[in-house]
């Protein structure tokens, strides 16, 4: 991996910051983008010189475009791109009282996740590839999840997006194998970024209890799914989905 040019959407914090400091560890150059410029400037700064965050909106095509047309001509080019960005907006598709309606999951918190967890992975996978096929090759990495896979109680958006990141995955495994382009996803179970940390213990007891190996994942677990992927030991990989979860059971 020394050398190799890494791209990793959403790098300041969690996942992605694990996934960014492992790659560092193997000598590639990593280039970072996210909102938070603070933590990602930080993040970037940790890894060293050769490391560089750019604050990009994932949903903003022409930036997107923009940040992959910069990174491809100063350094030369894009080997591995990691689609990490992502959030939540949690709620039930309708929530009923008395027979009477109280609450629905939101329009917009609907659209938000739809914008950023899927259509984020289309434009930064579509900004990046025509750079890997000149090149004669590359990987591209999605961050799904279990939920994607089983479904989860008051995650419509959330699942949907998942699911959909799975479903792009295996279509552009087959669209760019000929470019020697692989393509694969990692579905992440309970894990313990810094957001994950911050709800009540309750809450990460049942977590821990709904997953057979007694605790939660650690963002260095996931980061070195994706390291895998992205090696040479995973060269006859592509299309697959890689569940990252220590055998989580998925209930209402």
């Amino acid at each position: 991996m020394k050398d190799q040019v890494v791209l990793i959407t959403g790098g300041a914090a969690g996942i992605g910051k694990a996934t960014a400091i492992r790659f560092g560890e193997a000598g590639a150059r990593v280039v970072l983008c996210d909102l938070n410029a603070e933590a990602g400037q930080a993040t970037a700064r940790s890894l060293g010189p050769a490391a560089r965050f750019y604050r990009v909106d994932v949903t903003d095509r022409k930036a997107v475009q923009a940040w992959a047309d910069e990174v491809a001509a100063v350094c030369g080019r894009i080997d591995v791109l990691v689609n990490n960005a992502g959030v939540t907006r949690d709620g039930q598709l309708v929530k009923m009282q008395d027979g009477q309606l109280v609450k629905q999951m939101a329009e917009t918190d609907f659209d938000l996740v739809v914008s950023i967890n899927l259509k984020g992975v289309f434009n930064c996978t579509q900004a990046v590839v025509p750079y890997m096929v000149k090149q004669g090759g590359g990987v591209i990495l999605n961050a799904s999840s279990v939920v994607g896979l089983y479904g989860n109680f008051g995650q419509t958006n959330y699942v949907a997006t998942k699911a959909g990141v799975i479903g792009m995955t295996r279509v552009w495994a087959r669209e760019l194998g000929k470019s020697r382009i692989r393509v694969n996803a990692v579905a992440p179970g309970f894990t313990a970024t810094e957001m994950v940390m911050k709800m009540p213990e309750k809450v990460l007891e049942g977590m821990r209890g709904r997953t057979p190996l007694g605790r939660l994942g650690e963002p260095r677990d996931i980061a070195n799914a994706y390291y895998f992927l992205a090696s040479e030991e995973a060269s006859f990989i592509t299309g697959a989905v890689l569940c990252v979860d220590g055998g989580i059971v998925i209930g209402t």
